[in-house]
């Protein structure tokens, strides 16, 4: 038996609840994972709260992330005992997930632990942080160093936004964070922002293009947000999309890319290929200061998953919550 916080639907009414299964009912997979911590994402708390069409079938049992030591394996690359890392790959929305005390799996899912990293470390870290990481190598990728000028971070209270924060402070560049809770703005200076500026200047439709300020930027908001944004980028400058608090629309012109050469680089972190994750993750243990991941993160148990879901959606959540499923 294990405990798993559990989605279910009857007569079209989705319920939620934690339950004790068995592990008969664990899915399909080549590698069982005993899982020590999860996490509470955004599209988590979509699932549970029912708020966002996340999850594919029922019943289901959510989380996004996972981090844990190998139980049983029958593919080559896992053995017992070896601790590995999942991030995304459908599970929590069409295979069951992380906020559980086990999890069936498929292995080519699966990542051995980074070095360095404790599995409380790399939930901490989770699907934001690596999310995070891959919006700051497009940037590098794209042209955007520390000398080309301010790089802005949107959503910057959010699990992605703190850690693009202290990953891009840590690499030189000058960041400006945009938030809608400016009473936070010690946080966003100890992670390493330089200036804070308020969200409403971003998420009211805009003008197609304005004052040329950021050289890259990392939005995790979407909508007007996003294209105020595009529409302020400098030249040849670069926008990693990878979210979208504020909505799905993109409200915006072809003028920022078409008159000022803007790239807008789309960031998936779900079906992302192996060798990307490991680049990630590898850059995560060189670039990230893990002193700075208790600041922003909390831990619950699996108990207070479920109310934990409406605060994160209510903005009421800072940074990383980490799920001790143990707890």
């Amino acid at each position: 038996m294990f405990r798993a916080i559990l989605i279910d639907k009857h007569d079209h009414q989705q319920q939620v609840s934690l339950q004790n299964l068995d592990d008969s009912r664990l899915p399909e997979g080549d590698v069982q994972v005993r899982v020590s911590h999860s996490t509470l994402n955004y599209k988590d708390a979509l699932a549970i709260t029912g708020k966002g069409p996340v999850v594919r079938q029922f019943p289901m049992v959510p989380g996004i992330d996972l981090a844990g030591v190998v139980e049983e394996s029958s593919h080559p690359d896992f053995q017992p005992g070896d601790a590995v890392l999942l991030n995304g790959w459908g599970v929590g929305e069409s295979h069951w997930g992380g906020l559980a005390q086990r999890a069936r799996l498929k292995g080519d899912w699966l990542i051995p632990l980074p070095e360095g990293f404790s599995t409380a470390e790399a939930m901490a870290i989770g699907t934001a942080g690596y999310t995070a990481m891959l919006s700051v190598l497009a940037l590098e990728r794209h042209g955007v160093t520390p000398d080309k000028g301010e790089v802005l971070v949107t959503g910057a209270n959010g699990g992605v936004g703190s850690i693009a924060i202290a990953l891009l402070a840590k690499l030189g560049y000058r960041v400006v964070a945009s938030t809608g809770r400016p009473e936070q703005a010690d946080y966003l200076k100890n992670l390493g922002a330089v200036e804070i500026i308020e969200r409403s200047s971003l998420s009211e439709p805009g003008r197609p293009l304005g004052r040329e300020r950021w050289a890259g930027a990392i939005d995790s908001v979407g909508s007007h947000t996003l294209a105020n944004v595009c529409a302020s980028t400098r030249y040849g400058g670069c926008v990693a999309a990878c979210g979208l608090a504020q909505g799905m629309e993109f409200p915006a012109t072809v003028a920022p890319f078409i008159l000022r050469g803007v790239t807008l680089a789309g960031i998936d972190s779900v079906m992302r290929p192996r060798a990307d994750r490991l680049e990630a993750w590898s850059r995560l243990a060189r670039d990230l200061d893990k002193t700075l991941l208790a600041p922003i993160t909390q831990i619950i148990g699996l108990d207070e998953v479920v109310a934990s879901a409406g605060a994160l959606l209510a903005g009421q959540v800072r940074g990383r919550v980490v799920v001790d499923v143990n707890r």
